[in-house]
């Protein structure tokens, strides 16, 4: 199975966190698409509800949520996702993964749409170590 890392960023704060989704963490997300809204209860955060944003691949290519499918397109892309232009109507080809998320995918990019009733500041917050016994 893939490992994924997991940027969730918080909409409220601001924040955002990084998770490595591995075993069954990564396979809910296999399969998914971007700009879907998923339960984030496989991720282990209980009443909450993202929304997956992007996800970029080992070289660093990104997904379009208006692709169909999965793979790789070569795409003649003006200024959008995946290409910026330097000067005023420059087109270039580049290639763009389609939306479906895949075990060839390095990073998912997500954001909160709902809460849950623990905040993600608790999730996140260092464990604090035991005080020596003496």
């Amino acid at each position: 199975m893939a490992d994924l890392k997991v940027v969730l960023s918080d909409p409220k704060t601001g924040k955002a966190y990084n998770i490595t989704a591995t075993g069954a963490m990564a396979g809910s997300l296999i399969g998914k698409k971007v700009g879907q809204q998923m339960s984030a209860d496989a991720l282990g955060f209980a009443g909450y509800t993202i929304e997956l944003t992007g996800a970029t691949d080992r070289t660093g290519i990104p997904a379009r949520k208006d692709l169909p499918g999965a793979g790789k397109r070569r795409l003649l892309l003006s200024e959008s996702t995946g290409f910026h232009e330097t000067y005023d109507g420059e087109r270039r080809r580049k290639t763009i993964r389609c939306a479906e998320i895949t075990p060839d995918f390095v990073q998912v990019n997500a954001k909160v749409i709902e809460y849950g009733e623990k905040t993600l500041e608790q999730y996140f917050a260092p464990a604090e170590p035991e005080a020596a016994a003496e």
